[in-house]
């Protein structure tokens, strides 16, 4: 089995639009919740807030660049070009070899492009749908675009997995170049927000009502938790076989050691905190390591009961109350397809500096959901070789990864 390591990584993200100014303002401990007039204007709709990336395309992506591209696959576009010049293989014949793939995902394709399809039918009047509407609509939208903006002829896997949609395209990622199938592959995902997200959320009474006080929501794990926020953006992660990376003299981030994925088989939304201890397991058996060399755990943590609960009780059955533990959704909210590989990131950001962000508004444990070792109130200086990512999703798909210090 080949080495896989992390060469170049960007993101999109209501902390900020490159990973240095999103994991600089980590340290300033305040989230990047707002109240939305957009979601007051919806009679019904509980919740009225979100968590917004203030993106702003460069001049560069003209009509020609974006033509079949929705906000989301606009946003990968930019965090995959953070990281492809990061791990400096923007313009590298590597791309169009064929040993170049895509693995990138979100919950849907574009809900505009959707809804312009939803008018004919309402309407019974053909309008504002042209041929580049279907592909910004189509699930697999953000991979197809990626690959032929870049050029990639490689492998390419969708990862509409909900949330784990940028979480299970790092293990796909992972497991297509350990296995010689690849030698390079841009993995990630992407949400770009709309009002049916929330609904979702909000019908099942699982969205935050402290509309307003936006700074004290989401607060995962806490007793007076009151349910999730939606957020929006995209990470996007340069994989790479070692060999290949020292080879070319490439800067290593970090080494993708372990990966486990499987499903609950049980029940569409509601998680099971058995099967997400195997995921967890599973992991750890890949990377050959034992829970108690994992220095850091970044949590799911939406905020919500039934999650909430479920993940702590599975990490506390695996970890025990020895591993530092914090969500980073109580800063950018529930990126939905986009949290898995933003949160990767920033979890890698975190062991490079030595510094792992709190849990935002976490002041009263909730004992349900496990005695886990929490960060509280301040930041934690913490030297550690291994962090975990772990991410759960509807359909009961669960995700652990494993990162080390290369």
């Amino acid at each position: 089995m080949r080495r896989v390591v992390i060469t170049g990584y960007g993101l999109i993200s209501a902390l900020g639009n490159d990973v240095p100014t999103a994991f600089a303002r980590l340290h300033k401990l305040e989230n990047a919740v707002e109240r939305s007039e957009e979601l007051q204007g919806y009679q019904g709709m509980q919740t009225a807030l979100w968590a917004p990336a203030h993106f702003d395309y460069p001049e560069r992506y003209n009509r020609r660049v974006i033509r079949t591209m929705g906000r989301e696959s606009v946003l990968s576009l930019n965090a995959a070009e953070q990281a492809l010049t990061q791990a400096g293989l923007l313009d590298d014949p590597i791309l169009k070899s064929g040993r170049t793939g895509i693995a990138f995902g979100s919950c849907s394709g574009n809900c505009d492009a959707l809804m312009d399809f939803y008018s004919v039918l309402a309407d019974h009047v053909v309008r504002n749908v042209t041929s580049a509407t279907y592909i910004k609509m189509m699930p697999q939208t953000i991979a197809v675009n990626l690959s032929v903006h870049f050029g990639t002829t490689g492998r390419i896997f969708p990862t509409n997995t909900a949330c784990t949609s940028g979480s299970l395209s790092i293990g796909l990622a992972y497991e297509a170049i350990r296995a010689g199938q690849q030698d390079v592959m841009i993995a990630g995902g992407a949400e770009s927000f709309n009002p049916t997200q929330v609904i979702v959320f909000d019908t099942l009474f699982a969205t935050s009502r402290r509309n307003d006080a936006p700074k004290t929501t989401p607060r995962a794990f806490d007793r007076n938790r009151d349910g999730l926020v939606i957020g929006e953006g995209a990470g996007a992660l340069i994989l790479e076989e070692r060999d290949h990376a020292l080879a070319r003299g490439a800067t290593i981030l970090a080494e993708v050691v372990g990966f486990g994925t499987n499903t609950d088989g049980r029940h569409v939304t509601q998680p099971n905190a058995e099967t997400m201890a195997t995921a967890m397991r599973l992991a750890l058996e890949d990377a050959h390591r034992r829970p108690e060399e994992i220095g850091y755990i970044s949590a799911h943590g939406t905020a919500t009961d039934r999650g909430d609960v479920a993940e702590g009780t599975a990490t506390a059955t695996v970890y025990g109350k020895g591993t530092p533990i914090s969500t980073l959704k109580s800063y950018i909210g529930h990126a939905l397809g986009a949290c898995g590989s933003i949160e990767a990131i920033l979890a890698i950001e975190s062991m490079r500096n030595a510094w792992f962000p709190p849990n935002l508004n976490l002041t009263d444990p909730d004992p349900a959901c496990g005695e886990l070792d929490f960060i509280m109130g301040e930041g934690r200086a913490l030297q550690t070789d291994l962090v975990a990512s772990h991410n759960f999703a509807f359909g009961g798909v669960n995700t652990a990864l494993l990162f080390a210090q290369p």
